[in-house]
């Protein structure tokens, strides 16, 4: 495979290099897409860890009466609403 890189971006590893962070573009390269994939990773982690809090916030608004349920409760039943001191 051959891939051609933007002027920015063949600054930006040759000052890299330069630098002494790393021995060849190659390997710059190769921890670059090594950071892609954990980063790839971790985006996916982060979106079944969020559907996970979706559904368990559905399960419990589906167990959970509607507020007006509770309004009317209070009205109608004051007495099972009151704090006990």
């Amino acid at each position: 495979m051959s891939i051609s890189l933007t002027p920015d971006q063949e600054r930006f590893i040759q000052t890299k290099l330069q630098a002494g962070k790393y021995r060849s573009a190659e390997e710059a390269l190769e921890i670059a897409l090594r950071l892609l994939d954990e980063y790839d990773r971790a985006d996916a982690e982060w979106v079944e860890d969020v559907r996970e809090k979706i559904d368990a916030a559905i399960l419990a608004s589906d167990q959970t009466p509607p507020i007006d349920r509770i309004v009317s409760g209070r009205r109608n039943f004051p007495s099972l609403f009151e704090e006990s001191n």
